[in-house]
């Protein structure tokens, strides 16, 4: 199951955006949330034990520049 969250602007900070991936750690198989209720990985019949893999994006670059001290 993969579920992506956009990036959010909360003040001052910004949430960049992001995609959470949830797989069996067993087989590898990419869950969904029926299966994840079921608490058992329909492809290998394992008792869920689960892995999570994250994927992070730049949103945003800072301006470029250095103090300007005179």
């Amino acid at each position: 199951m993969k579920k992506v969250n956009e990036a959010v602007k909360l003040g001052d900070a910004i949430v960049p955006k992001h995609e959470i991936e949830v797989l069996c750690a067993h087989c590898g198989y990419d869950l969904n949330e029926a299966e994840l209720a079921a608490d058992t990985c329909s492809d290998c019949g394992q008792a869920l034990n689960l892995r999570q893999n994250t994927k992070i994006y730049a949103t945003s670059i800072p301006p470029a520049g250095g103090s300007t001290l005179v």
